[in-house]
């Protein structure tokens, strides 16, 4: 399923006294949001005039947004991006984009169930797998991602030894 706009984080607070907000990225990284020229508050679009990558969060200055009263009133507001408008590298997605695809083993085409969440970890991401015959964990690293097809809506997992529980 193709996302028109892709949840990219929430407005947790001011910054300074100026009209910034402060945006903590979920599931996209700040400075992909960074380059941004427009970003969507609660669905409106709302145009970026400068913004800068402080601590793993987004600083934002929006245009129209000249002191902290009126950057306050956008606490809480969630964050997207028009899917459109980034060009991700070859073989990279948005969180939102595999949750809800549906994984199988690459070996048997056996159905695992879907993609119910995506875990971000220092060293990789963690594919959370459920309603198939087990729940799994599965690292999103080549070794265990044979492939990914959008379009058709599914994940093919290289099953190894000790990744789900197995009868013999």
């Amino acid at each position: 399923m193709e996302h028109t706009f892709i949840t990219a984080g929430t407005v947790v607070n001011t910054h300074g006294v100026r009209g910034e907000a402060k945006i903590l990225p979920q599931g996209v990284e700040p400075e992909l949001l960074a380059g941004c020229g427009t970003l969507y508050l609660d669905g409106a679009p709302c145009t970026v005039s400068a913004c800068r990558v402080h601590k793993g969060c987004l600083l934002v200055k929006f245009k129209g947004v000249d002191d902290m009263d009126a950057a306050l009133a956008l606490k809480g507001k969630t964050v997207s991006i028009r899917r459109g408008d980034i060009k991700l590298p070859e073989g990279s997605f948005f969180d939102e984009e595999l949750v809800g695809l549906a994984a199988r083993d690459a070996e048997t085409g056996e159905d695992l169930g879907k993609i119910e969440e995506v875990l971000s970890y220092p060293a990789h991401k963690v594919y959370v797998l459920r309603g198939g015959r087990d729940e799994f964990l599965v690292p999103a690293v080549p070794a265990f991602i044979a492939g990914i097809d959008l379009a058709a809506g599914t994940v093919d997992i290289h099953m190894m030894e000790g990744l789900g529980t197995h009868e013999n």
